[in-house]
């Protein structure tokens, strides 16, 4: 007899939960694209990435010096193969599938960072994410100082001190940096940033199988999430799953803290229970 094909869903679950040493963040990457790509190949898209670092040691001879490393690792990604920041359609969902950024080499920063990440990790350089708002940065941790990458920038590097100017951007001004700005970001933080990113452009555009799916993957990497709980209740109720959003949004007030989104949550469970439906209130 035949053994069942594992579905792109359990191949992420059985690499999404494995101990933080041993996750591949590209791979767990590509098989979120691979949801939406049901006949993606894996493997062809992490080769690419080992033959960007092979390309990055055949520029660099014998030279091993970090710093050297990371400059030629930035000039191979952003000025050879033109990797950028998507300023046009900063929104579209390709620009969160890792397939999709290295086959049109247009990204936003936390699919730039995980390029940059694996790349830079396979020429054995100190890199990890680091969870800045509203823009995921790469830190390169030297033997003096640390380093600030860009990945949405073209890999600009700035020290740490400098970080307040990408804040200013955004609040101009009114938010000072905090440390907890610039603590570094697991590979399961960024699968998470990855998701939440492609969760909001899904609902944004009422794409709520697909936004299903993918606070389904959420809850995969963080199984007691509470907003994830709510949403996967709501999204259940805006498919017609009326059994199943009740179900779910029962077990989730079970635990769920008081406030604004339980009271909204009991009303869509209230409406539900008698036959009903969502409102345009009740977002996911």
């Amino acid at each position: 007899m035949a053994t069942p094909a594992i579905s792109a869903r359990q191949w992420f679950a059985s690499e999404a939960r494995r101990p933080e040493r041993e996750l591949d963040l590209a791979r767990a990457a590509l098989l979120i694209a691979k949801e939406q790509y049901p006949g993606l190949s894996v493997e062809p898209y992490l080769a690419r990435l080992d033959q960007l670092a092979e390309e990055v040691k055949d520029r660099l001879a014998d030279e091993t010096a970090p710093l050297v490393v990371l400059d030629e690792l930035t000039r191979t990604l952003y000025q050879r193969h033109d990797f950028r920041g998507n300023t046009e359609a900063y929104y579209d969902p390709r620009n969160s599938l890792l397939n999709d950024v290295l086959d049109r080499r247009l990204g936003i920063p936390i699919t730039l960072g995980i390029v940059l990440l694996e790349v830079g990790w396979r020429l054995h350089l100190p890199l990890n994410g680091v969870n800045f708002p509203h823009h995921f940065l790469v830190r390169f941790q030297g033997d003096a100082f640390d380093l600030l990458v860009d990945p949405y920038d073209g890999g600009r590097a700035r020290y740490e001190h400098q970080a307040q100017e990408l804040l200013d951007r955004v609040y101009g001004g009114k938010v000072r940096v905090r440390e907890s700005f610039l603590r570094r970001a697991s590979k399961r933080d960024i699968l998470v940033r990855t998701l939440g990113n492609l969760k909001g452009i899904y609902v944004n555009a009422g794409d709520h199988a697909r936004a299903l799916g993918v606070v389904e993957r959420l809850l995969i990497l963080r199984p007691d999430a509470d907003e994830e709980q709510r949403a996967r209740g709501v999204l259940l109720a805006r498919l017609g799953h009326r059994e199943k959003a009740i179900e779910q949004l029962r077990r989730w007030f079970a635990t769920a803290p008081a406030g604004d989104q339980a009271d909204r949550a009991l009303q869509l469970l209230e409406r539900l229970l008698l036959g009903g439906g969502p409102l345009e209130a009740d977002e996911p």
